[in-house]
Parts: C-alpha cells; structure tokens; sequence
C-alpha cells in the first residue's frame, strides 16, 4: 500500500506536463497559422499593388504617340514600384522577389526605349534641317545624334556624360537630383556624383572611376571594363561586365550576368551632405546586402559563382581623396 501510495501522485504530475507540453505546441501552431495567414495577407497585397501599378507603367509607355510627360511619369511610377519591393522583401519569397526585379528591369528598359524613341524626333528632325541643308544630307546624319545627345537630355530632365577620355567629371547635387543620369563611351575618367540621381546608367565605360550619391531606384551597368564604381542603391544590374571592383550599399540582391571578374566590397566613400541624400533617396541605411549576388549564368546551388568575388578587407579603399 506504501508503494501505491507514493505512486498517485507521480501519474497526475506527468500528466499534467504532457498536458502542459500539448497546449504549448498546440499555441505555436496557432501563432504559426496565424503569423502564415499575415504572411499570405501581405503577399495578398503586394501582389495586387505591383500588378495594378505595373499595369499603370505599362499604359504610359505603349502605343505610337504616348502623351506629354508619360516618360516622365512612368520614371516617377517606377520608382514607387521599386520602393514598394523594397519594403516588401522581408516577407516575400525569394522567388518572388527575382520575379519582381526582372519584371522591373524590363520596366526600366522599356522606358528607356521610348525615350530613345522620342527624343530624336524633337531634336534630330529639326537640327537636320537646319544644318544639314547647305551640305549632304545623306551622308551627315548618323554623326550629329551622338555629338548633339547630351543636349538632347536636358528637355526629358537627364543628365548625361559621354565620348570623353582621361577627363575629371562631376555634376552637382541639384543638377542630378532625382533624376536619369547617364554615363556611356567613357575612358580613363574620374567621375563624381555626389547627391541622389533617381537611376544611374552606365554603358560603354572602361578604366573609369565612378562615385556617386545615393540612387533612390536601379543602377544599370552596361558593357564596362575595369572599373571601379562606389555606389548606394535599391538594385544593381550589371550585364557584360568584367575585371570590375564595386564598393557597394545595396537594399535588394545585386544581379550580375554575363559577367567574369567582378569584385564587392562595402560602400565607404562619403562627402557633406550624405546623409540628406540617404533620406531623399529613400534607402534603408541599416540594411545592406552588398555580398548577397545573383549570377543569371550560374545555376548551382549551394555554391558561390565563379564570375565574382569579395574584396578582402586589407585590399579595400578607406581614402578617397
């Protein structure tokens, strides 16, 4: 009777612990389902906006004769876009994510077609006429568009360098701010940029230095050759690019293709006025993925590209002047 005794109140005690341990996990698969359930709610909503907005972009950009100020107006939607999955990323799935940045590269692209597209028209027809009258027609035009394009960028509000060689380059921060700014054909050049461009274009560049503030959207490099390029941003998109070194803030997974030689490390250069620019720009200081990239031409899993590469601290710039 002792033993039966001493034996009563162990089983409760243990029941009461399963009991204990069933309502615990039964809480967690409730705060899971739930946390799930905010999870889909958010994906919910994202999906709808970037699918009404894109939508939207879409619109200003098709048909033969957009309206006034659509390039315009698309540039300022795009940006909104980025920010949107921007904010978003936290709780997307990194598919997702990838979807969302190609479908705005393209975006980006297909802006930056039309612009092409309506900018001769306004310049290019009646330059021509007016120049091209007392000489040879035929034979002239294809030269005077890429002499005269960086006055042709002025009336769409970009800034744009090219066909220089071993110059010093810089705009000021009003001149670029939240605007298109454009670098291509650039050789041995040290440019500087410091304030918030809107995007940054680079095409064409070989042995040139590039810094510039922070861009509130997408960096876009093009075609460049042993560069070295310092720049805070939302997204990188580097394509036929080799032997470069980027020191870099960026809030999303910089994309590479294309490329062989690339090298990262993260963004250090400063001047006054930076921390406006961050603000303006709209990139979270805080978060910086500069060693996180995607290499469209690499598909194994679990194993880092050959076409890229961390800069080792001791190797890194710490003086700019």
């Amino acid at each position: 009777m002792e033993v039966a005794g001493t034996e009563r109140p162990q089983l409760p005690e243990r029941l009461q612990r399963r009991e204990q341990e069933r309502q615990l996990e039964a809480g967690k698969k409730r705060q899971e389902k739930a946390s799930q359930g905010v999870l889909e709610e958010k994906s919910g909503y994202f999906a709808a906006s970037f699918g009404q907005e894109r939508a939207a972009i879409e619109e200003l950009l098709s048909g033969e004769q957009p309206e006034a100020g659509a390039p315009e107006e698309a540039s300022e939607r795009l940006q909104r876009l980025q920010k949107l999955l921007n904010d978003s990323m936290m709780f997307l799935p990194s598919y997702d994510v990838r979807q969302a940045q190609e479908q705005l590269s393209r975006l980006q692209a297909a802006l930056e077609e039309r612009r092409l597209q309506l900018q001769p028209k306004k310049k290019f027809a009646f330059k021509s006429r007016k120049k091209e009258a007392p000489a040879a027609p035929s034979a002239a035009p294809p030269q005077p568009p890429r002499s005269k394009e960086p006055a042709a960028q002025q009336p769409t509000a970009q800034c744009c360098l090219q066909d220089r060689s071993g110059q010093v380059l810089a705009m000021e921060a009003e001149e670029i701010r939240q605007k298109d700014v454009q670098l291509s054909q650039l050789r041995d050049c040290t440019i500087t940029l410091p304030g918030s461009p809107g995007t940054l274009h680079m095409r064409g560049l070989s042995g040139c230095r590039v810094l510039c503030g922070p861009v509130s959207s997408s960096v876009f490099v093009d075609n460049c050759t042993d560069c070295l390029v310092s720049v805070p941003c939302q997204q990188l998109r580097t394509h036929s690019t080799r032997d470069s070194r980027f020191y870099l803030h960026v809030t999303s997974r910089a994309i590479i293709e294309d490329c062989s030689g690339l090298h990262f490390a993260p963004f250090t250069w400063s001047y006054p006025g930076i921390l406006q620019d961050y603000e303006l720009a709209g990139l979270d200081r805080s978060r910086n993925n500069w060693d996180q990239v995607d290499d469209f031409n690499w598909l194994a899993m679990g194993v880092r590209s050959p076409n890229w590469s961390v800069i080792p601290e001791e190797e890194r710039i710490t003086d700019w002047d």
